[in-house]
């Protein structure tokens, strides 16, 4: 197994990042005109101010509880660890949320703020519809109008997912521009946000964008790890050895990895999308190939050619696609707390078929390259090793697709 060769140093409770002006080390800030600078402050300002009280906080647990299911259970995935060899499979069950992801998580918390705001519509990006879908129901829910951009690829490969946003009520936009997918979803939502910032909200879907969005959406998902945290040691014991999840932009990674960033003894492992190769425009591996760049207001590792503009990306799974990655993610790999590796297409399409056919669970493309790296590293491990994976979404979105790529 390879692992990282750089010194491991504890990390402050997240809690304690980002700092004030919204940098995790060198990474993420506000990279944006002073006007759009001015309405990322607003939306710090009213975040840190509502989160404060009783009746938001109250408001979201219950809503958690009663209308997600929370908390989602931890399964032993006992003939799938059988069948590998070696470490034990427990999978953190995301995909049994309402909405079949931990998208809501956050969806939830956003459209809240938003009404709390006085905000007249919000405006999302999707790449693989979980997070479109996820904010078309909070909207349904708050009573608020939503708009969702995704690539014309994307509709074609989600169509599942589109079909929901639509009967959720939401007004999807199809991008057409650039390779018509996630990267091309941002650029076009954020250039409807801007149209009327003061009144408009964007409900960015990942641990992305300028401050405050990769704290906020980590703060949102950090429910996962929170019970993570207390229900593997209740199950077993003890506290898994690593905890794996995919990463694109990073959001379900940092939901589960934060409940165990200061567990010395847990390994943080993130899986990102090798897609069809290391050329340009056929993977999305950013922290795995990438170098600090800037996109999209932040700072981060990135996907990008000599003139500093991002690469073109690919991957199977839409929700991975995307040239950057959450800022969060860019400072655990350089501290050393976080190793990343990448997994491609037929690893992860062999890890889909494995997890529906021997345990019976249909996982989303994006968490089957978590699954996959494991399964690849299971018999080096060796079976006294628990490994807790994010199993953040599940496949309905995907099944047309894959039987139609595996000719099924």
């Amino acid at each position: 197994m390879t692992s990282t060769t750089k010194k491991t140093q504890k990390l402050p409770s997240e809690e304690m990042l980002p700092d004030a002006k919204g940098y995790f080390g060198p990474y993420g800030g506000q990279e944006l005109p002073p006007h759009l600078k001015a309405i990322m402050d607003e939306i710090a300002d009213a975040y840190l101010k509502v989160r404060e009280t009783a009746a938001y906080q109250n408001e979201l647990k219950d809503l958690y509880q009663h209308y997600v299911g929370r908390p989602s259970p931890i399964y032993y995935a006992s003939r799938l660890t059988e069948a590998c060899g070696g470490a034990k499979f427990y999978f953190k069950r995301e995909d049994l949320n309402h909405t079949g992801a931990h998208k809501i998580n956050h969806a939830l918390g956003e459209a809240l703020l938003a009404k709390h705001m006085g905000k007249t519509k919000v405006i999302a990006e999707t790449g693989a519809g979980q997070h479109g879908v996820a904010m078309a129901t909070a909207c349904a829910l708050v009573g608020l109008p939503c708009e969702i951009h995704m690539g014309a690829v994307d509709i074609v490969k989600e169509h599942p997912n589109v079909t929901k946003m639509k009967i959720l009520g939401a007004k999807l936009i199809a991008v057409e521009s650039g390779t018509k997918t996630l990267k091309d979803a941002v650029d076009s939502a954020f250039e409807e946000y801007v149209k009327d910032p003061d009144n408009f909200f964007y409900a960015i879907g990942s641990v992305v964008g300028p401050h405050p969005f990769p704290m906020m959406v980590r703060d949102f998902q950090s429910i996962v790890g929170k019970e993570a945290r207390e229900q593997f040691p209740a199950m077993t014991g003890e506290l898994p050895d690593y905890v794996v999840a995919c990463v694109g932009g990073g959001s379900n990674a940092m939901g589960i990895f934060s409940g165990f960033m200061d567990d010395a003894s847990v390994k943080l492992v993130g899986i990102e999308p090798c897609g069809r190769g290391l050329g340009k425009g056929d993977h999305a591996a950013t922290l795995t190939y990438g170098k600090p760049g800037t996109m999209h207001g932040f700072h981060s590792y990135m996907l990008q050619d000599d003139t500093g503009e991002p690469d073109p990306v690919y991957s199977i799974a839409s929700g991975l696609d995307y040239p950057s990655v959450g800022p969060h993610h860019s400072y655990l790999k350089d501290l050393g707390r976080a190793e990343y590796h990448a997994i491609d297409d037929t690893a992860c399409l062999d890890a889909f078929m494995k997890l529906s056919q021997l345990e019976g669970i249909i996982p989303a493309l994006e968490s089957a390259h978590a699954i996959a790296w494991v399964m690849r590293e299971a018999k080096n491990l060796g079976p006294d090793v628990k490994v807790l994976i994010n199993l953040s979404g599940r496949g309905d979105k995907d099944a047309d697709f894959v039987a139609e790529k595996l000719g099924l």
